[in-house]
């Protein structure tokens, strides 16, 4: 350990403008909150900045500490730019509630550049982006990147019911008009997401999906050609410590912190 700087011992490629570049695995951040509210039913976008330079790509998390908590709450980078971060999370329990409490200008100490991330290279020219709930929210980054890359992209949103939709004109503002499905049939196709898939049979050579377990298993069914999905266990250190978050995949033991949270679909033993 140097500092607030936590070295691991690997370097991931990351996306910054139009290029990637290498960026240690973890790094404590003291973050200032810009705005901090609702967005959805019990769905909160927090905003954060800081004064140093900080990249991270889709797919990767940020472990939050807070007050009077033994753990961090980990959650998923719904974008990046020079003017910080941008989170999605649900209030949900008590660590969320009293991060949804929290006001503009106060401090957030966070652990960042964590989790290994999408693949974005992995897609030659069309990529499918499959999204349930707040599994739209690491997908946001990644479609700004594959655009950025000069990919097409066509994304596919699941949700509950119209009042938990997110993200949809976030996406529109990068030119991309998601599919919709909610199981209540309130906005776009009822049913679950893969009904909207095989109704607009998008094409890609590609995919990427986050989400409910159940919804990337029958996406990853689905679905032909190669894909990734981003797993979510209950996680300890964030970090690849404890080994709290270890699933089995057709390549062992893996800790879905730090060996994920992205796996290609091949990997995952469902």
């Amino acid at each position: 350990m140097r500092g607030n700087f936590f070295m691991i011992g690997e370097q991931y490629p990351v996306f910054f403008g139009n290029h990637f570049i290498p960026l240690m695995a973890m790094r404590k951040t003291i973050f200032r909150i810009d705005s901090n509210g609702p967005v959805g039913k019990d769905i909160f976008r927090l905003r954060i900045s800081t004064d140093e330079p900080f990249t991270a790509r889709g797919g990767q998390f940020v472990d939050i500490a807070l007050d009077g908590f033994y753990l961090r709450r980990p959650i998923s980078v719904c974008d990046c730019g020079s003017e910080g971060l941008t989170l999605l999370y649900k209030r949900v329990g008590a660590g969320t509630e009293k991060l949804a409490g929290m006001r503009e200008g106060e401090r957030l100490d966070a652990l960042t550049g964590l989790g290994r991330g999408f693949s974005s290279e992995s897609c030659r020219e069309s990529a499918l982006l499959v999204g349930g709930g707040l599994g739209a929210a690491p997908l946001h980054l990644l479609c700004r990147e594959l655009l950025a890359l000069g990919r097409k992209v066509s994304v596919a949103l699941g949700f509950n019911s119209a009042e938990d939709i997110v993200l949809v004109r976030e996406f529109e503002a990068l030119g991309v008009t998601p599919l919709l499905a909610t199981l209540d049939g309130s906005a776009g196709t009822r049913g679950f997401v893969t009904d909207a898939i095989s109704l607009a049979r998008p094409q890609y050579d590609f995919f990427y999906t986050c989400g409910p377990l159940n919804m990337m298993r029958a996406v990853c069914s689905m679905l032909e050609g190669g894909g990734e999905a981003s797993l979510e266990e209950r996680m300890g250190c964030g970090a690849g410590f404890c080994c709290g978050c270890t699933v089995r995949t057709a390549s062992g033991a893996k800790r879905v912190c730090k060996d994920g949270p992205v796996f290609r679909k091949e990997e995952i033993l469902w």
